[in-house]
C-alpha cells in the first residue's frame, strides 16, 4: 500500500530515526544475522576459514584454545554477532514506534519495551568478550595455579551460557522470547496501519510466529527443536528488507 494514515510520516522529527532504522534493517539482513553457522560453514568449504572444530566444545579449555588459536571463529561460535544484530534490531524497533505509535500506541509500547528489554538482557549474557579475556589471561598466566583459577571462572561462565549446548542459559531464552514476541506484535498492528503493506506484516507474523515455536519444541523435548529456527529465517529476511524499504520511504516522504 502506498497510502498511509496519521501524520506520521509527516513528521520530521522522526525522519532522522527512520533513515537509521532503514539502515539498520538493511545491515541487519546483509551484514550482522543471528547464528552464523551458514556463513562459517561456506567459508570452511571453500577454504578461507580453518581451524573450525568439529566436536562441540565442551569445556572452558576447548573455548580458550580455540580463541587463542582462531579468535574470529571462536567469537563467531560464541555469538558476539548476535549482539551487534540484536543492537540493529533494536534501533529497528524505535523507529518502527515512530510509524506505527498512531495506530496503537499502547501495542508499540508493550512491543518495544519488550524488545529492548530482551536485547538487553542477552547483551548481558552474551559471554563473548569474557571467556576472550579470561582466555587471554589464562595464556598468559604465570602458574598452574592461575590457570586453574582461569579455568574455574570460564567454566561458570559456561554454566551461565554455553553456546554449543543444548539448553543455554535462561537469559537467553527469555532474550530470543521477548524479541520474538515483539517482532509478532508490532506485525500484528502492521496489519492495522496503511503505513506498511499487508505482505511485510504477514511477514513478520511468519518469521516472529514460526520463531516461537521454537520453544514448543524445547518444552515437549522434540529432537526437532531447532527446526523453526532456520525455516523462520527467510521470512525474516525478507521482512527486514521490507522494513527498511518502507521506513526511507516515509523519510523521504
Amino acid at each position: 500500500m502506498d497510502k498511509f494514515s496519521g501524520t506520521e510520516a509527516k513528521d520530521n522529527s522522526w525522519r532522522a530515526l527512520y533513515i537509521t532504522g532503514g539502515i539498520a534493517a538493511l545491515l541487519a539482513v546483509f551484514v550482522f544475522r543471528r547464528w552464523l553457522g551458514a556463513e562459517l560453514g561456506l567459508l570452511i568449504n571453500f577454504g578461507i576459514v580453518r581451524g573450525v572444530p568439529t566436536t562441540p566444545l565442551s569445556s572452558a579449555l576447548d573455548w580458550f584454545n580455540l580463541l587463542q588459536e582462531n579468535r574470529l571463529v571462536g567469537l563467531t561460535l560464541l555469538n558476539f554477532f548476535d549482539v551487534v544484530e540484536y543492537a540493529l534490531v533494536g534501533l529497528m524497533f524505535l523507529a518502527l514506534y515512530g510509524a506505527l505509535k498512531r495506530t496503537s500506541k499502547s501495542a508499540m509500547v508493550i512491543a518495544t519495551v519488550s524488545g529492548l528489554i530482551g536485547i538487553a538482557v542477552y547483551f548481558s549474557s552474551n559471554q563473548a568478550f569474557a571467556m576472550l579475556a579470561l582466555s587471554e589471561r589464562f595464556a598468559g598466566a604465570a602458574n598452574d595455579a592461575q590457570r586453574l583459577t582461569y579455568l574455574a571462572a570460564g567454566e561458570a561462565l559456561l554454566a551461565v551460557n554455553n553456546p554449543e549446548a543444548i539448553y543455554q542459559g535462561s537469559g537467553i531464552f527469555i532474550s530470543i522470547f521477548l524479541v520474538l514476541s515483539a517482532g509478532l506484535i508490532i506485525s500484528i498492528v502492521m496489519l492495522r496501519s496503511f503505513i506498511f503493506s499487508r505482505a511485510t506484516a504477514w511477514m513478520g507474523i511468519l518469521a516472529n510466529g514460526i520463531g516461537l515455536c521454537y520453544f514448543i519444541g524445547l518444552a515437549i523435548g522434540s529432537a526437532l527443536y531447532w527446526v523453526p529456527i532456520p525455516i523462520s529465517a527467510p521470512f525474516r529476511v525478507i521482512w527486514y528488507f521490507l522494513i527498511a524499504l518502507r521506513l526511507f520511504k516515509l523519510a523521504k516522504d
